[in-house]
């Protein structure tokens, strides 16, 4: 009796604690209960990321209640709000992190929203809304953290290049001027219908010509005579010997005749027994059994050998000697003349008095021995009106325009460029970029995207990883280049060395520049470096004061200056 008794009172008991750990409502949450990771919150790309961790202590989920919880970051004239999470009582119906009643436990809340620049001054809240036994009610909410450091958006477009219209543009243009002299078989002697023969004659004109001519030179003359592979090793090498010496005196001359002092110099060579030539001919004939013949040449490397095979081949060898061989016995003469193109100041007088005596590649040319972008606009403007079917002066202008930072221009420009040449790289380059700037992310990552192969095109990936937070991705794509992107994705990768290292390479600094510097200064407690480049930075963008203010990569630092 007593036992039985005794049970009772223990279920009644029992009935009692979860009857009280049921109807109790759930008491206000602490701060101290979270930690947030990081604080202050941080950008990463264009986002606020955070993980909130809690702890909940024992005996204070109530077993029926369901709590929903959402991360609120508010600021002076608006918030924005995290997904929600949810956790609950052992007993509650819902799909939440559970925590016991007797022991608590812990919970994890995310946090991401698009970061906002107000947010710099702002605190971290979470809201809790409960359902308890089909009941809601509120509970205060609770700050977690604060502020927002958005050093990771300081990505800098302005600094990124366009790819170039690129001109093909010689200042120098080799030109080869050529002509033969055929021999008799066994003779090396210069005949009298050889040096009246069109080609030769041609080619002397051409040689008075280029003597002649303002813009020309004579860089070189050089004689290479052959032999036709029949007969004796020691033979044909007297004979194309011997044939060298003939038809360079004969040169010699003739430049002493024509008056051509200037021409570089007078070289020569031969060849004893011309098989290369002797296959490439057998290959355009039309001879019969060219296919054996050739089979023979690949068989046998030695001369003698291949000449006796061919021979045992009377038929195929008188054809042979018929057709191939007469073109075998010869001089090749070969001048090379420099051509000379327009000088930098001809050029630039030029298109100053009569622009359409420049030629696509000298106009093009021009604006890349400019650097004042105004100067290199204008150029590429008058080219579109000159040559406007050529996708390189839109795609010149539109860089330019880019570079100047008129958008709208350069869009206009770049999308006539795209009309003309559709699979073009530079172009859909160009055109990511001014997405980029134009804060266009998606299209510009498809852009860019397409463009891989144009060096430009790696810094502008760099930014958009930066734009992603892909911090490593962004370090490997922007290398060693001296930029403020560059040195921004190794601030974030907290190699402030190197950073440091890249900022003082940058050659024509900016304010970003020096605002960079500022937080290398301020993240390696160097009070000298913050105060120096701030400085510097707000001579050239005296807005970056009230942002340095707000900026919590300097609170340690008084900045009343």
């Amino acid at each position: 009796m007593i036992m039985k008794k005794t049970l009772v009172y223990l279920s009644l008991g029992a009935m009692v604690l979860t009857m009280g750990s049921c109807s109790k409502k759930v008491s206000d949450f602490a701060s101290e209960y979270f930690t947030t990771n990081p604080t202050p919150l941080e950008t990463v790309g264009e986002t606020v990321p955070a993980t909130i961790s809690g702890t909940v202590p024992a005996k204070f989920m109530p077993k029926n209640a369901v709590v929903t919880v959402t991360p609120v970051l508010v600021w002076d004239g608006g918030e924005a709000s995290s997904s929600q999470v949810t956790f609950q009582g052992e007993n509650a119906r819902a799909n939440g992190q559970v925590i016991s009643y007797k022991e608590g436990g812990p919970v994890t809340i995310p946090f991401n929203v698009l970061y906002q620049p107000e947010m710099a001054n702002s605190d971290l809240y979470l809201d809790f809304k409960v359902n308890q036994g089909g009941k809601d009610y509120v509970l205060p909410r609770v700050k977690v953290g604060y502020g927002v450091i958005a050093t990771s958006t300081l990505t800098d477009v302005t600094v990124l290049e366009a790819a170039p219209a690129v001109s093909n543009f010689e200042r120098i243009i080799k030109e080869k001027y050529s002509a033969e002299i055929k021999f008799l078989i066994n003779q090396a002697n210069i005949r009298a219908n050889q040096t009246s023969a069109t080609d030769y004659v041609d080619f002397n004109n051409d040689l008075l010509a280029a003597n002649a001519a303002p813009n020309m030179e004579i860089a070189g003359v050089n004689v290479h005579s052959y032999a036709s592979p029949d007969g004796t090793m020691e033979f044909n090498t007297q004979l194309a010997e011997k044939r060298e010496t003939n038809t360079v005196d004969y040169m010699r001359n003739q430049l002493k005749k024509d008056n051509i002092t200037e021409f570089g110099e007078l070289t020569s060579e031969f060849t004893p027994e011309d098989w290369e030539g002797f296959q490439q001919l057998v290959e355009q004939s039309n001879i019969q059994d060219k296919n054996l013949i050739l089979s023979v040449l690949k068989m046998y490397k030695d001369p003698e050998q291949r000449e006796a095979e061919l021979k045992n081949m009377s038929a195929v060898f008188n054809e042979l000697a018929e057709q191939i061989l007469p073109q075998l016995r010869y001089s090749k003469i070969v001048a090379t003349v420099n051509v000379i193109g327009k000088s930098d100041e001809e050029m630039v007088a030029l298109f100053a008095s009569n622009p359409s005596g420049l030629n696509i590649e000298e106009i093009l040319y021009l604006a890349t021995i400019t650097d004042d972008v105004n100067k290199k606009a204008a150029i590429y403007d008058k080219a579109t009106q000159l040559y406007p079917n050529d996708f390189r002066t839109w795609n010149g202008l539109g860089a330019t325009q880019f570079a100047l930072r008129n958008y709208d221009a350069a869009s206009k420009a770049l999308a006539q460029a795209k009309k003309l040449a559709p699979n073009e790289k530079s172009v859909d380059l160009n055109q990511g970029l001014v997405a980029l700037a134009n804060n266009e992310v998606s299209k510009a990552k498809d852009l860019i995207g397409g463009a891989a192969g144009v060096p430009e095109a790696a810094a502008a990936l760099g930014v958009l990883y930066l734009n992603e937070g892909k911090v490593s991705n962004a370090v490997s794509s922007l290398g060693s280049g001296k930029n403020n992107n560059a040195a921004l994705a190794q601030i974030l990768a907290k190699d402030y060395s190197a950073a440091k290292n890249t900022l003082a390479g940058i050659q024509n600094p900016n304010a970003n520049t020096y605002y960079l510097a500022a937080i290398v200064g301020a993240r390696t407690n160097n009070e000298n470096m913050v105060m120096t480049n701030l400085r510097e930075a707000i001579k050239l963008d005296n807005s970056l004061l009230e942002k340095a203010k707000k900026d919590l990569e300097f609170a340690s630092y008084n900045l009343a200056f």
